[in-house]
């Protein structure tokens, strides 16, 4: 999920009731709550590197047990320098636990979206994905603002009435119950999305492996990748109207093997690329100086940019030997 989904959550298990319990709970949590994606760092050695760590052992579950421990340990040194204040005292295992429930969530709420986490690391690489969130959810956002935000400004009112403080309690428990029951009902209308896509055929073949994915702009429909024996159909999918057929978006012919697919295949990015794509799909463009061999995942196929998001661009020359890599989260330039 998106950051500012990650600080919200965080902010919102703070408001339950844990802010009270300890100082710099709200400031453990919201440190936690981001810390996984340290390993966006990776980003500086170039976009294979990022694709390969991102969402790697920071995001396992022994990474995010060391990460809580970590900052655990920052905010108590820390929490010992800054002269205390009147009220509330600093306690180490209050802070440690927000710590845990920061960490945690990151996890948690990584794990509902198309992009999956490795939470075996370092034992294993294997991807787990829940394919009910988008990455960036608004109806989720807007809870949060509602449950988080409504809250603070009746205090506001109140205060300037004269009236007691109200506590913020009840809307982040809100936040975090309507979040439960938006995963809730998400997971049902993707179950069904997939019954559906199972059902029917396509092109005259049987489905073999599919999948179904969230869409930002509309909730009620999903993405659905249907690969068959000879083709990678991309449709769109309603999960409430059973007597809809899936709408067709694009039609992806499986390639034959060549060796300058099998060439980009066996680069670092090609590596990086078939571990991560559920749906990889190839395409090969022969030119003067060699080929370039694009290689795709389905599951992030955007219809109305023309394109296919996460591509690897592999150019080889007339040996088959890597010219260059490179990998693209949005359209390569120029296509």
């Amino acid at each position: 999920m998106d950051n500012l989904t990650h600080t919200l959550t965080a902010i919102a298990i703070s408001q339950t009731g844990l802010n009270r319990k300890t100082r710099f709970a709200t400031l453990t949590l919201i440190l936690a709550g981001n810390a996984p994606d340290i390993d966006i760092i990776a980003g500086l050695k170039g976009s294979i590197a990022y694709l390969k760590y991102h969402r790697g052992i920071a995001h396992s579950f022994v990474g995010i047990i060391a990460l809580a421990f970590l900052i655990w340990g920052m905010v108590c040194w820390l929490g010992r320098r800054v002269k205390p204040k009147p009220g509330l005292p600093l306690n180490p295992r209050w802070l440690l636990l927000a710590a845990l429930l920061g960490t945690g969530s990151h996890l948690l709420l990584d794990f509902t979206n198309a992009y999956g986490v490795r939470p075996l690391l370092p034992f294993s690489g294997r991807w787990y994905a829940w394919d009910i969130m988008f990455i960036v959810d608004p109806l989720l956002l807007a809870v949060f603002i509602l449950g988080l935000g409504l809250p603070w400004l009746l205090r506001l009112v109140s205060e300037e009435m004269g009236g007691r403080n109200t506590r913020f309690s009840s809307g982040a428990i809100f936040c975090l119950v309507a979040m439960a029951a938006l995963w809730g009902v998400r997971d049902f209308a993707h179950r069904r999305a997939l019954r559906i896509l199972d059902s029917r055929d396509y092109a005259g073949e049987s489905p073999q492996r599919l999948g179904a994915f969230p869409t930002m702009a509309n909730p009620l429909t999903w993405t659905g990748v249907v690969e068959t024996e000879s083709s990678f159909h991309v449709v769109n999918a309603s999960a409430f109207d059973v007597n809809a057929a899936p709408v067709e978006m694009g039609t992806f012919q499986k390639p034959a093997s060549s060796p300058a697919i099998t060439a980009a295949m066996r680069t670092e990015g090609g590596k990086v690329m078939l571990d991560f794509a559920r749906f990889p799909w190839a395409q090969v463009n022969e030119n003067d100086q060699g080929y370039q061999v694009s290689l795709g995942d389905l599951r992030f196929y955007n219809p109305s940019a023309r394109s296919r998001s996460f591509t690897l661009e592999v150019d080889l020359d007339k040996n088959f030997q890597t010219r260059s890599e490179n990998f693209y989260f949005a359209a390569p330039p120029g296509k």
